[in-house]
């Protein structure tokens, strides 16, 4: 009998959460690691590396012509379909885009995730490996200049022009990552495509099933919806409400929906012609020696003909390489019936295929097959909404045209934020409402003379720090860094949606924004009322630190400008209201699971701030005193109104015992361990930076003594950050 030891790794040798990690052994531990993972050494470029420069040197003709030529450069080891990897390209496209979902500006091509675990292995994916590789000798041609974010969405859009459809233009300016995204929630299922709902609430029977927040996709593992139909089961009406419900996620109405299923489904095939267990390891999950190829399919060649994605095989219309009216004609001129694919997968082929609607095989020279639909697709002739739409786009093919351009263009660039981030000379002159645009600044800007004496105004007018920062953090924090929405600038705080939105209500911001408002007008400066904000958050600053001893000076930029009712999309800026802000110790009432800590670190995620600034504005702003309603939970201060290290002397304090006030343990006061005398309120959020091991040590370090001229410097360097994340026009 054997006493050896089963194999274990060596010491240090994996430090997955699965054997070593702290996650496995606490799994509600508070996560920070999402605000460290744009570390500047991260990147092969170095911390200094602009892209914007880079690109500045880059050939945009030459590249298209390079790319243009890819098309029908077919390749033995892929080859492609009709010849042309336009449909392709497609594809990747609009899978690096469409995981953007509007919700919380998540997912999305504006990163280059594609590359990488675990959007490179979704089933969803299949095969797109193959569409990286054949670009990679145009990336490598280039080099720094172009982005795998850029040139991923690029393809796509070229491969439209290549086969004939104008777009409406297109802009770079995506920067790479170079590791997955840990932000970002995909669903809660262990399984690929998992069928049990349990992202849902409702009934998948009676069609009242309701996808959670903040997904957008039906199934784990897939982009936007099942085209088999809900839990591949091929219902057309059923397809029709889990379309609308994603497609609403990431911004679309009902005819940018129809638009783009009939555009994009306009170019290409599907592929399943052969067996599904025919198809190997993911590129994730593949042999070392397979380097990153994954869902090799042992089914004959594995090639062309055979080649198995989605488990559909065929193409939906007779002209699958070029820009046409077919997909229209074809499944509008059929009656249709559900088949099962060579892989077992449900799909639609017309009962009778009618003359002139065979479709050429894409490698079998004179081999016909019958056009095939999706159930998804079925959907735009079933749902009535849909029917009404796709019929007037049969009518008006110029409509339809018109509106998958700008479809499409929305599609690739929801995720970009604003115009003024877009590069190249591609970009169109038309600005969009989705775009969220503000005017251009017009005149000289005002001059730091006209500074000073505004701010002085300001000192002046009556207002105390905690208006004058509180209100200028409520017109910037609704800034997100997913898709670079929100912020200061436009001055939105005075528009729909945000003039209502609770947090501002109570918060007591327009009483603030009139005063500042007067004050403009009285000067003969040049300035926006958006910059008069942020303006009076420096001042409020400035007095507040003053007040406590220290002489500051928060550094200001003036060039924002006031938006208009008419430039805001209401509907999704309703996304960016605060339901939660750590930093005013608000949590609106709603039934929620996930712990204020959390989603205090999420918010700091979405503001771009480093684990030390968001402690020093947390702490800073409790004891100047801006919390929701002026409640004093968590102002662990005798001297409110100054800004101090305070919190964190208090918070630390061996001679204060914490106890909770009622079983929710959202609430808490602290006593003095001596005395039992009540000295302090106090809620998750704030005890988090004593309990928490890697909060305390920052804590403990602005407590200490010299702490605070530590803590002011971040304090003001994160307050400068979250008041600029929006000044596209000073930083790419």
């Amino acid at each position: 009998m054997s006493d050896q030891k089963p194999t274990r790794p060596e010491w240090g040798a994996r430090t997955t959460p699965r054997l070593q990690g702290n996650e496995h052994w606490w799994p509600d531990q508070l996560n920070l690691n999402v605000l460290h993972q744009k570390h500047p050494d991260a990147s092969p470029f170095g911390a200094d590396f602009s892209y914007a420069e880079a690109f500045s040197q880059l050939d945009v003709d030459e590249l298209s012509t390079d790319v243009d030529a890819l098309m029908t450069d077919s390749q033995e080891w892929w080859p492609a379909d009709w010849g042309h990897y336009g449909p392709f390209f497609i594809r990747m496209s609009w899978h690096a885009a469409g995981t953007y979902r509007a919700l919380d500006g998540r997912g999305g091509g504006g990163t280059g995730a594609q590359r990488f675990a675990p959007l490179n292995s979704w089933p969803d994916n299949g095969n797109l490996d193959k569409a990286r590789r054949l670009l990679w000798p145009i990336k490598k041609k280039y080099g720094e200049k172009i982005s795998w974010a850029d040139l991923m969405v690029f393809a796509g859009n070229r491969a439209l022009e290549t086969m004939g459809f104008k777009t409406f233009g297109f802009g770079f300016g995506r920067s790479d990552i170079w590791a997955p995204e840990d932000d970002i929630y995909w669903g809660p299922e262990t399984e690929w495509l998992a069928t049990n709902d349990e992202r849902y609430t409702g009934s998948w029977e009676d069609g009242s099933r309701v996808l959670d927040n903040p997904l957008a996709a039906v199934q784990m593992g897939l982009i936007y919806v099942n085209p088999e139909g809900p839990n591949g089961i091929p219902d057309a009406m059923k397809s029709a409400h889990d379309v609308r419900e994603t497609f609403a996620r990431m911004g679309m109405n009902d005819r940018e929906t129809v638009a783009l299923t009939v555009g994009g489904h306009t170019f290409g095939k599907m592929h399943g012609n052969g067996p599904a267990e025919a198809v190997g390891a993911t590129p994730e999950e593949a042999k070392v020696n397979e380097m990153g190829i994954g869902w090799a399919n042992k089914h004959e060649t594995g090639l062309g003909e055979y080649t198995i994605t989605s488990g559909l095989e065929g193409a939906w219309t007779p002209t699958p390489t070029q820009w046409d009216n077919a997909y229209l004609n074809t499944i509008f001129a059929h009656q249709w019936e559900v088949k099962k694919s060579p892989a077992g997968a449900n799909q639609w082929e017309p009962v009778e295929v009618k003359e002139g609607y065979w479709v050429p095989d894409a490698h079998v020279e004179g081999k016909k097959n019958p056009p095939v639909m999706t159930t998804a697709d079925m959907a735009m002739i079933t749902d009535p909404a849909y029917l009404e739409i796709s019929k007037e786009y049969h009518a008006n093919p110029d409509v339809l045209a018109d509106a998958f351009a700008r479809a499409w263009y929305k599609l690739l660039h929801r995720d970009m934020g604003p115009q003024a981030r877009y590069l190249g000379p591609q970009v169109p002159d038309e600005v969009l409402v989705w775009q969220d645009p503000v005017p251009k600044h017009q005149g000289p800007l005002v001059n730091d003379e006209q500074i000073a004496t505004l701010k002085q105004q300001i000192a002046d007018a009556g207002l105390t720090a905690q208006q004058l920062v509180g209100t200028a953090w409520a017109s910037a924090c609704t800034y997100r860094q997913t898709d670079h929405r929100g912020g200061a600038n436009g001055a939105r705080i005075r528009l729909e949606p945000q003039v209502g939105w609770d947090i501002n209500v109570r918060s007591g911001v327009a009483e603030v924004i009139d005063k500042l408002d007067e004050i403009k007008d009285a000067s003969e400066a040049n300035i926006s009322l958006a910059d008069m904000i942020v303006l009076g958050g420096s001042v409020g600053v400035e007095m507040a630190a003053k007040a406590a001893g220290h002489d500051i000076t928060v550094p200001f930029t003036p060039g924002r400008t006031d938006a208009s009712q008419e430039m805001t999309e209401v509907d999704t800026h309703a996304y960016l209201e605060p339901r939660h802000d750590a930093f005013r110790n608000y949590m609106q009432e709603q039934t929620t699971s996930i712990p204020a800590e959390h989603l205090m670190i999420d918010r700091a995620f979405m503001l771009n701030l480093s684990v030390p600034q968001m402690t020093a504005l947390l702490g800073g702003m409790r004891v100047i005193g801006t919390n929701v309603g002026n409640n004093d939970e968590g102002v662990l201060t005798d001297r409110p109104g100054q800004l101090t290290n305070d919190f964190f002397v208090n918070l630390v304090d061996m001679g204060t015992v914490w106890a909770p006030i009622d079983e929710s343990e959202e609430r808490f006061e602290g006593r003095d361990r001596a005395t039992g005398e009540k000295k302090w309120n106090a809620t998750r959020v704030d005890l988090v930076y004593g309990s928490n091991s890697q909060l305390r040590a920052i804590a403990e370090e602005y407590a200490a003594n010299g702490g605070e001229e530590r803590m002011l410097d971040r304090f003001v360097k994160g307050w400068v950050k979250v008041m600029e994340n929006d000044r596209f026009d000073l930083h790419r």
